[in-house]
C-alpha cells in the first residue's frame, strides 16, 4: 500500500503540469509580496491575506508530498535544496497577526520567491556554479583589492591637493577608483587631474585596463568554466539514473522466466 502511494506521489512530483503549478504559485506569491508595498484599501488587503494563507497551505502540502514520495526519508534532508525549501516553507508559517511580527512575516514571505531556484534545474545549475566558483573568485578579488590599494595610495599621494573630496585619504580614493572602474563620470575626474598633471591619463587608463577589462574577463572565464563543469555533472547524474540497455535486457529476461514458470 505504502509502496503504491510512494509510486503515485513520485509520478505526481515528476509531472510537468504539477511543476508548472508550483512555479505559478511561486510567481503568485511574488506578486502578492509586491502588491503589499502599495497603498491599497482594506478589502483588497483582506483578499491578499486570504490568498497568502492559501499559498502557505499549498506550499506545506507540496513539501509534505515531496517528503512522502521519497523512499528514504532520512535522505530527504541530506539534500541541500530540500532543506532550503523546508526552511522557506516553515518561515512562511510565521504569523502576521501581531504588529511586532508584521514586518518580519512580510520579509520572510518575500524569500518564498527563492523557491523558484530549487524548482527550475537551470537556475540550480547557475547557483551551484556560482557557489563552486567562489573559492577561485576569492583569489581574483584579493588580487583586485591589491591593485585597488596600490592605485588608491598613488592617487591619494598625487591628487589629494587637487581635490581632497575625491583623493583626500586612501579610503576616499578607493571609492573614487570604484567610480572610475564603473565608468561613472570618470572622465570628469581624469580631466580635473590632467589640468595639473597632463600625463595623469596614463594612471586612469592603466587602472581601467587592469580592473574593468582584465579582471572582469578573468571573472567571466572562471564562471563560464564552472558552469560548464556543473552542467556536465548534471548530465552525468541524469545518465546514471536512466536505465541502460543492459539493465532493460536483464529485466526482460527476468520477466520471461516468470512467464515460463507460470506456464
Amino acid at each position: 500500500m505504502f509502496e503504491n502511494l510512494e509510486y503515485k506521489l513520485n509520478k505526481l512530483k515528476a509531472n510537468r503540469a504539477f511543476e508548472l503549478l508550483v512555479v505559478s504559485v511561486i510567481i503568485l506569491a511574488a506578486l502578492l509580496a509586491g502588491a503589499r508595498t502599495y497603498d491599497i484599501n482594506s478589502s483588497a488587503l483582506r483578499l491578499l491575506s486570504v490568498l497568502d494563507v492559501l499559498i502557505t497551505v499549498f506550499f506545506v502540502v507540496e513539501i509534505s508530498l515531496r517528503f512522502m514520495a521519497d523512499k528514504d526519508k532520512r535522505r530527504f534532508f541530506k539534500n541541500g535544496w530540500n532543506i532550503f525549501d523546508t526552511v522557506i516553507v516553515l518561515a512562511s508559517l510565521v504569523p502576521m497577526d501581531s504588529s511586532e511580527m508584521v514586518i518580519v512575516g512580510r520579509l520572510l514571505r518575500i524569500f518564498r520567491v527563492l523557491r523558484m531556484v530549487s524548482m527550475i534545474p537551470e537556475l540550480r545549475v547557475l547557483l551551484n556554479s556560482l557557489m563552486r566558483a567562489l573559492p577561485q573568485l576569492g583569489y581574483v578579488v584579493l588580487l583586485m583589492f591589491i591593485i585597488f590599494y596600490i592605485y588608491a595610495a598613488i592617487g591619494s599621494t598625487m591628487f589629494s591637493a587637487i581635490n581632497p573630496e575625491l583623493w583626500g585619504d586612501i579610503s576616499v580614493s578607493l571609492l573614487t577608483l570604484f567610480r572610475v572602474m564603473t565608468f561613472e563620470d570618470w572622465t570628469d575626474v581624469m580631466y580635473e587631474t590632467m589640468e595639473v598633471h597632463p600625463l595623469s591619463w596614463i594612471y586612469y587608463l592603466s587602472f581601467i585596463f587592469l580592473t574593468a577589462f582584465a579582471f572582469l574577463n578573468m571573472v567571466i572565464g572562471i564562471v563560464v568554466n564552472v558552469i560548464d563543469e556543473e552542467s556536465r555533472r548534471e548530465r552525468e547524474a541524469e545518465n546514471e539514473n536512466e536505465p541502460t540497455i543492459a539493465d532493460l535486457q536483464v529485466e526482460i529476461q527476468e520477466i520471461k522466466k516468470l512467464l515460463i514458470e507460470r506456464k
